[in-house]
């Protein structure tokens, strides 16, 4: 059995284009190349598989036994690979297959789902696969096409568009957890209180708590607070906080439904920390593929909106 080596390729698709044109003259002047190369370069895949391909006389052409069974293999394989750089070609511009996305929770929750069934009606040949990781991942190592994280936390050579307007961090407590405990006037007052505390699940460490006075360039400080509740997951101490268990700093736009239901309610409103919104970020704007255009560009129509 031959093996097929690949400088042998471009031999057998001129030899199919021959056969096609029922020519070596028009296959020549259709593929803008001289008669005598295209003629030498038959000889030459004919002498490679030691076959006669072709029967040549001065007026006409014919494909031998041979020539005829090549020609029809290399027909079906070629119209294969045609349809596979066809396809190729067209998502390019039609957004298709599957976009991976690394997302914080908060913002998986507050930012992308929302919108993830209008997405997937308007590119309907896109599927979506939400990776939820409150670390900052290397989304080339992860096989993640985009990731979504605080515009501080991202290095300075990401790629990376805004999707949010700024954020704030904010401290706030249930109604009755403030009647029955009283309101705490600044940060230091919160060590007489309970707060609940996230730790973070990528590095295993509790979070700091972080204040910044509105009315002032340099105070700024953070804060290692106490209390007899503590998750990796800020969905449970929202609800924790709500329960009337302690007092809770997170996001405001995380935590702005409850206020405004009354649920929570800010307390040291002096006191709240201002940091970048959230960014997509991806690895190169170069050569990007069409699903991942479109998820920017459906991302910061989003942000506009909003």
């Amino acid at each position: 059995m031959m093996k097929i080596e690949p400088s042998i390729l471009p031999s057998l698709a001129w030899f199919s284009l021959i056969a096609r044109s029922g020519s070596i003259s028009k296959a020549a002047s259709e593929m803008g190349v001289s008669r005598a190369a295209l003629s030498q370069n038959l000889k030459t895949l004919e002498e490679r598989l030691n076959t006669k391909l072709i029967y040549r006389t001065t007026r006409n052409m014919s494909l031998t036994e041979e020539g005829l069974r090549l020609n029809e293999t290399l027909v079906s394989a070629l119209g294969q690979i045609n349809d596979a750089l066809s396809e190729i070609g067209d998502a390019q511009f039609i957004p298709s297959g599957l976009l991976k996305i690394n997302s914080s929770r908060v913002a998986a929750r507050m930012l992308i789902e929302p919108y993830i069934n209008e997405f997937i009606h308007r590119y309907p040949k896109i599927q979506i696969e939400l990776i939820m990781d409150d670390g900052l991942s290397n989304i080339i190592a992860e096989g993640c096409d985009v990731g979504i994280r605080l515009g501080q936390s991202l290095a300075e050579h990401m790629t990376a568009v805004p999707i949010s307007s700024h954020v704030k961090l904010i401290t706030a407590a249930s109604p009755d957890y403030l009647k029955k405990n009283g309101t705490p006037e600044t940060p230091q007052e919160l060590c007489h209180y309970n707060c609940l505390r996230l730790r973070h699940k990528s590095s295993g460490s509790i979070s700091s708590w972080e204040f910044s006075h509105i009315n002032s360039n340099n105070e700024e400080f953070e804060l290692e607070v106490s209390g007899g509740y503590v998750s990796n997951d800020d969905e449970s101490m929202i609800r924790m906080a709500i329960n009337g268990v302690g007092i809770i700093q997170h996001l405001d736009f995380a935590i702005e439904e409850h206020i405004n239901k009354k649920q929570l309610q800010q307390i040291l409103p002096n006191w709240s920390t201002s940091f970048p919104g959230f960014y997509l970020y991806v690895s190169s704007r170069v050569r990007m593929p069409s699903k991942v255009r479109a998820f920017i560009d459906f991302m910061v129509e989003k942000r506009l909106q909003n």
